[in-house]
């Protein structure tokens, strides 16, 4: 169930980035910005999912937590720094100059 909890959560952030960057600039932006949190997501999950079996021994695992979600949850740190600087401080960097003027 969790691991829903985050592929969902990764939905919506691709889709966030997407209408983002198709408004401000064009289509090949968006699908290049969904390509780029598809792969950062597939590399890292990658990565995790070894961290994750040396970390987590088999009888720890349970119906809603099992070793790839805690690789899930550790991919998802480093991601929401990834995605905060790549797509949302763009728009409060924005918003701060806007309230200035």
């Amino acid at each position: 169930m969790i691991e829903l909890l985050i592929f969902h959560l990764h939905i919506i952030g691709a889709l966030y980035a997407f209408t983002k960057n198709w408004r401000e600039d064009n289509l090949k932006n968006g699908i290049m910005s969904i390509l780029i949190i598809g792969l950062v997501f597939t590399i890292g999950w990658a990565l995790t999912g070894p961290i994750a079996r040396i970390i987590m021994p088999t009888s720890w695992e349970s119906m809603y937590f099992n070793r790839d979600t805690l690789s899930l949850i550790l991919l998802l740190i480093p991601e929401i720094f990834f995605f905060y600087h790549f797509f949302i401080k763009d728009n409060v960097e924005k918003t701060e100059v806007d309230n200035q003027i």
